[in-house]
């Protein structure tokens, strides 16, 4: 019988069983940030240990800092993790990628672009979106304080194995339909709760013509669908996004380093525990509408009414989601006015994110009723937008060009919603109080659908708005 992925990585990566029948694994690659970091550090100098492997862990900020004035935070809590993790790095001798160093930017983001991360390993961060990782063909985890700590200091934890779903779309997306649309399809379909105890193997034809970006972005948001992890098997494609990356095997070692990465493929024969079909054409650009990433309609549908319903739960839910988002049950979801446009966070602030939107907003103007940002993934990702003119479109438009930074997606920082405000965000969270206010409406999408958002002054089809005929190979 054959073995998946993550069969593959788990048994290569197990130290031992533990008498509670968890399994001790090896963590190949540690990221860190300065949120869940300085107490992990604190701990370690209380037992007066060192950092085992320094070299397997890398650091970043992006939580706390600020999109705007980035020299000295406002937000004496901010300077002071700000400071905490410099100190940390300095003093354990762990790689961090600062403010100064021209790779600063959020972990999701910075780990790939450096050619950190790599198929068949196992990587671990203080993060829930650490799947995002698992694009390249590795199992990534995200974990808590105390287990940041646990792999600092053994560069190991304890866990329980998984079960495996694969699932597959099969198909090519239609004009207008994004990878941002497939994963939300994807959570909308299963459920937020759908994946507990799963690991999701992403697969079929749709994924085997995805970019890498497009890859990062479902892997990014297996864990909103309630999965540990998600992953995509390695192929070229992968192969040809880290060649010549800082991190990535030298050229001398390359040739052997793809074959060791091949390897970890799901056999043909991988035996799962569950499997999901679903067709690409079936996707339609998709939001969401209430207060979980699994309340997503497609744009052309109605808000739910909860009397559509007979189970009781299910109806709690909803009549939940409709009193906090303000919108009354059955209202079109196309066309509900927005305040804010948020675009950016690990899920979509990449490159491709940005070419593709500035694609269309090229000659367009933000909304007057609109508080409109860009906010990019990582310093690299802005130096190439800026080389190809990109914030200059945005910024024309009416968009303001920040810093790089995790910004609106999770409000850790100076950027936030005021009141009860909507925003069209591609981030990844449209909980209660997500983007900082603690009744402000959150309305994930795409990208380019933020950007029709922004220009028409509400919730709108992009396709409608910008005349979409033909997608670009973006997330």
């Amino acid at each position: 019988m054959g073995k998946t992925l993550y069969q593959k990585v788990w048994d290569a990566h197990s130290v031992g069983t533990l008498s509670d029948g968890r399994t001790q694994l090896f963590i190949g690659t540690h990221l860190i940030h300065e949120v869940t970091s300085p107490q992990a550090f604190g701990m370690l100098r209380d037992l007066e240990l060192e950092v085992k492997y320094p070299k397997r862990t890398f650091a970043t900020i992006d939580h706390i800092v600020p999109t705007e004035n980035q020299d000295q935070p406002a937000d004496p809590l901010a300077a002071e993790m700000i400071d905490a993790i410099r100190m940390n790095c300095d003093d354990f001798g762990v790689t961090y990628f600062d403010l100064k160093s021209g790779k600063q930017g959020i972990v999701h983001v910075v780990g790939p672009e450096q050619g950190i991360t790599q198929p068949g390993s196992t990587i671990a961060c203080g993060d829930s979106h650490t799947a995002t990782h698992g694009a390249f063909g590795a199992i990534a985890f995200g974990i808590g304080t105390t287990q940041v700590r646990d792999v600092l200091a053994t560069q190991t934890m304890a866990m329980e194995k998984l079960k495996a779903r694969r699932i597959e779309v099969n198909g090519t997306l239609r004009p207008g339909v994004y990878a941002k649309d497939v994963t939300l399809h994807i959570i909308r379909l299963l459920g937020a709760k759908g994946g507990i105890g799963y690991a999701y193997e992403y697969a079929g034809s749709t994924f085997d013509n995805f970019t890498m970006e497009e890859r990062m972005t479902v892997c990014n948001m297996a864990i909103e669908g309630g999965a540990r992890c998600g992953y995509v098997n390695p192929d070229d494609t992968t192969f040809e996004f880290l060649k010549g990356r800082p991190y990535a095997p030298s050229e001398e070692e390359w040739d052997a380093a793809v074959e060791g990465w091949k390897s970890f493929a799901s056999d043909p024969d991988a035996e799962f525990d569950d499997i999901v079909k679903i067709n690409a054409e079936d996707i339609e650009p998709t939001v969401t509408w209430g207060i979980s990433p699994d309340h997503g309609i497609a744009i052309g549908e109605n808000i739910p009414d909860s009397a559509d319903t007979d189970d009781a739960e299910e109806k709690a839910v909803i009549d939940e989601a409709l009193a906090y988002m303000k919108i009354p049950a059955g209202t079109p979801i196309k066309g509900i006015p927005i305040d804010v446009a948020f675009m950016g966070s690990c899920t979509n602030g990449r490159l491709s994110d940005f070419r593709e939107a500035a694609k269309f907003l090229k000659g367009r103007k933000v909304a007057s009723s609109v508080k409109a940002i860009a906010v990019p993934g990582s310093q690299i990702t802005a130096i190439q937008c800026e080389k190809e003119g990109i914030d200059k479109i945005f910024e024309e438009a009416g968009f303001e060009w920040r810093a790089a930074g995790c910004s609106m997606c999770l409000a850790m920082n100076p950027d936030k919603l005021i009141g009860d405000q909507i925003c069209a965000s591609s981030s990844n969270r449209n909980f209660k109080g997500r983007q900082g206010s603690p009744i402000g409406r959150t309305v994930l999408m795409s990208p380019v659908m933020v950007a029709a958002a922004a220009v028409e002054g509400k919730i709108a089809d992009a396709r409608e708005t910008f005349d979409v005929t033909d997608t670009c190979a973006v997330a």
